[in-house]
């Protein structure tokens, strides 16, 4: 309900669009809308009449000073100007609305009993100024640095957002109320790695009086090398005796590595290993060259390390490598995140002991299978020599009268012993 000008005056109810009407049961009533405008724009403050009777309309201000009486403007304020004046309606805007321009507005209708309707001018105000500030400039991967976002006098509070590249982060706000205006301020801490560098950290503002509103900055993140090695020479193929060798080491980091050395680990490198910068040559292959040579970069942040577990095969071996001898052995448990070079000389050595042990396997094969059958054979020659032997022990022993007749005459006896006859020339 509305405070009333005169006797008599009428109900008023906001309808479901957000207008408002006065009644007087079936006789006239006024209708208007609350209006919200972003500062500076321009406010239209309309006062409609349903069932006219040509009766007098005015609009007052929230200090109750007429703006308009009909058409004539008593309110000696040139930012209010006319824009529609008929018996049903009288329409007026407000250019270059400011923060004092905000309250109720009344529209007032002359009949017996006269009628009064309000209506609210809400005034947005969108930040001045959307800053973020950041802790380090430069960090280092691993830290966790503090950044703030602040958004200054905007009417109502805004709601910041953060985010990295395209993912959201969460952010701690903190509301301040100046007067009328309000600024907000949002923390974000944010632990960085090396896949941060140079991604954008954004802080977007969420307010009705402005759309599409951020400000960003790109993180600077300093890192220990990444360190590769590479093959340039034999290219895909095995290290054999007599031949050359030739590896390059690479390294990438944040600030870029100035300090990068080979050498052989458990034991010295070999007088004819020529090393030129980033570069690792053998001319002359042999198998006392058989180790793991390093190739270990550093910068300001740290050291970092790449591996090449070198293994010569004899000139006459055929049997490719499943994997060539590269390795990265990370220097921390930190660096396991970052999946450096991945190539293992352990999987070339797995291969060829699985290929050896498949040639054992098969010469065992076939050496059980020959003694198996060989076995068999030597069983069925037993066999049967073994059944004549018995029948020649017991020759004779039929008739034997007890057991040493039986054995003097399967061995020959007497009777056989006179039929052996010698004979001398």
């Amino acid at each position: 309900m509305s405070p009333g000008f005169g006797k008599g005056q009428g109900d008023k109810r906001e309808t479901l669009n957000g207008s408002c009407e006065a009644f007087e049961g079936d006789g006239q009533n006024l209708v208007t809308e609350d209006v919200t405008v972003v500062e500076g724009d321009v406010a239209t403050i309309s006062c409609r009449v349903k069932n006219s009777d040509d009766s007098v309309i005015q609009l007052l201000n929230p200090n109750r000073q007429t703006i308009y009486f009909r058409d004539f403007r008593p309110l000696k304020d040139s930012r209010f100007q006319l824009v529609n004046f008929s018996n049903s309606e009288l329409r007026v805007s407000l250019t270059n609305v400011s923060i004092s321009d905000e309250g109720r507005y009344f529209c007032q209708l002359y009949t017996d009993p006269p009628q009064e309707i309000y209506t609210t001018i809400t005034v947005l105000v969108p930040p001045r100024n959307l800053v973020i500030d950041i802790e380090k400039e430069t960090a280092v991967e691993g830290e966790e640095i503090e950044l703030n976002c602040t958004a200054m006098a905007s009417r109502p509070a805004t709601t910041i957002r953060w985010f990295k590249g395209n993912k959201e982060l969460t952010g701690k706000s903190e509301v301040e109320r100046w007067s009328d205006m309000y600024t907000v301020t949002s923390q974000l801490l944010l632990r960085v790695g090396r896949e941060d560098d140079g991604v954008p950290v954004i802080c977007l503002v969420d307010h009705p009086a402005v759309k599409d509103l951020q400000t960003q900055r790109y993180l600077e993140v300093m890192y220990k090398p990444q360190v590769r090695v590479s093959q340039n020479y034999p290219l895909q193929g095995l290290t054999r005796e007599g031949e050359p060798l030739e590896l390059t080491c690479t390294a990438f980091g944040k600030p870029q590595p100035t300090d990068m050395r080979w050498l052989r680990v458990d034991d010295e490198m070999p007088q004819h290993v020529v090393v030129s910068g980033s570069n690792l040559l053998i001319s002359n292959l042999n198998k006392t060259d058989n180790g793991t040579y390093r190739c270990e970069a550093s910068n300001a942040v740290g050291k970092s390390h790449a591996d090449y577990m070198l293994f010569v095969y004899d000139t006459t071996a055929t049997t490719e490598p499943a994997v060539h001898g590269f390795t990265q052995l990370p220097n921390s448990a930190e660096e396991l995140d970052y999946g450096d070079l991945s190539d293992s000389r352990a999987g070339e050595e797995g291969a060829i002991r699985s290929v050896d042990h498949a040639v054992v396997g098969g010469v065992v094969a076939v050496v059980v299978f020959a003694m198996l059958c060989l076995l068999i054979i030597l069983g069925r020659y037993f066999a049967r020599h073994k059944g004549t032997y018995f029948t020649h022990e017991a020759k004779g022993a039929d008739d034997a009268a007890d057991a040493d007749t039986a054995i003097i005459n399967a061995e020959g006896g007497q009777n056989n012993s006179e039929e052996k006859k010698e004979y001398f020339i």
